[in-house]
């Protein structure tokens, strides 16, 4: 049965086009609407609605920004969807994705594609109003309404036995990030099925976008124009998957070129396998800073592109350089062992 909608309008502004947006979204639906986050909201199904302008700044946005940053576990059993609107082209992706991380790490899970943003010209609707045969406007309209929809009926899979797919491009003689995801791998012992696939041995094509038809007949016969490993081994072990986990080390502010080509890959998959039931969690090691960055680009093209679901803390963020370092720091096995509990907690 779905669930009462708590949203949350910081600032308690909207423009006119977000507040006629969020009221087709919420028509019938029991919902409450909260202007500031000032406590707690455990347990509750959320969508968080943003109105920019055009600046792309809204300081009721800043506020709850800082507000879910610097309390952890306030949104601890939350499943959550954003909806951002701007009357410009720019801006709405970013926001979202900062919310997103930031009320992840906070304790909020969120549904697959969980993000519905009105850019100024609605351009990024005329896709899904050609195929609904409607205006760019109820295009919007109607994506709202289907993400307030999935929202307040999302219930995330409970799994006896996880099956996790881990995919990596490094090299295990130096990579720090194999060697942290060696410690929580260590701490999930037997209570998941792990399949590790390593993309490092060259053969790996990008995609280079296809026309959607094309795209689409491959996705049909379970491939992609490029094949490879991508179609022999990384799509089935997807299909079969609860859980994909990617191991992240942090280049130039960037995914590693191979993962990048691996995500972009997934689109002929994601043509015809939906992804809703499945999660995404990431292992992020970054040189000196910038791990949110990396983890927000995962939230992005896993979450928000191809639909799979963010599990509340999905991601470890580590700081390490040097070959070996990572396994130094300082409380390092025990932030280990709790990534590792949580994944086990989202997932069964």
């Amino acid at each position: 049965m779905a669930e009462r909608l708590t949203v949350l309008l910081p600032g308690g502004a909207a423009s006119p086009r977000c507040a006629q947006v969020l009221e087709a979204a919420l028509a019938g639906r029991r919902a409450e609407v909260l202007h500031r986050l000032e406590g707690p909201l455990h347990g509750r199904r959320l969508l968080f609605a943003v109105s920019l302008d055009e600046s792309g700044v809204d300081h009721g946005f800043s506020d709850l920004l800082a507000f879910l940053r610097t309390h952890p576990g306030c949104l601890d059993g939350c499943v959550g969807g954003v909806l951002v609107d701007a009357p410009g082209d720019l801006y709405t992706k970013a926001a979202g994705r900062d919310l997103v991380l930031a009320a992840d790490l906070a304790g909020c899970a969120f549904v697959g594609r969980p993000l519905v943003e009105g850019t100024g010209g609605l351009r990024n609707f005329t896709v899904q109003a050609r195929n609904a045969g409607c205006s760019l406007e109820e295009a919007y309209r109607l994506a709202a309404a289907d993400l307030a929809a999935r929202v307040a009926a999302f219930s995330p899979p409970r799994l006896a036995r996880p099956k996790l797919l881990v995919l990596h491009a490094s090299s295990r003689e130096t990579s720090n990030t194999l060697a942290l995801w060696g410690l929580v791998r260590d701490h999930l012992g037997d209570r998941c099925e792990i399949r590790e696939i390593g993309l490092r041995n060259g053969t790996l094509e990008d995609c280079a976008g296809c026309p959607y038809t094309a795209c689409l007949h491959y996705g049909e016969r379970g491939g992609c124009f490029y094949g490879g490993v991508m179609v022999q081994e990384v799509y089935p072990a997807v299909r079969e998957a609860d859980a994909v986990v990617l191991l992240c080390p942090n280049y130039n502010d960037a995914l590693a070129a191979n993962l990048t080509a691996a995500i972009n890959r997934l689109t002929a998959l994601y043509r015809t396998t939906s992804f809703a039931d499945k999660a995404v969690f990431a292992v992020v090691v970054s040189g000196y800073s910038g791990g949110d960055i990396v983890a927000s680009q995962v939230a992005g093209a896993m979450g928000m592109n191809k639909g799979f679901w963010l599990p509340a803390r999905f991601c470890m963020l580590e700081t390490a350089n040097d070959k070996g370092e990572a396994l130094a720091l300082p409380g390092i096995r025990q932030r280990a062992e709790r990534f590792a509990e949580n994944m086990l907690c989202q997932l069964s």
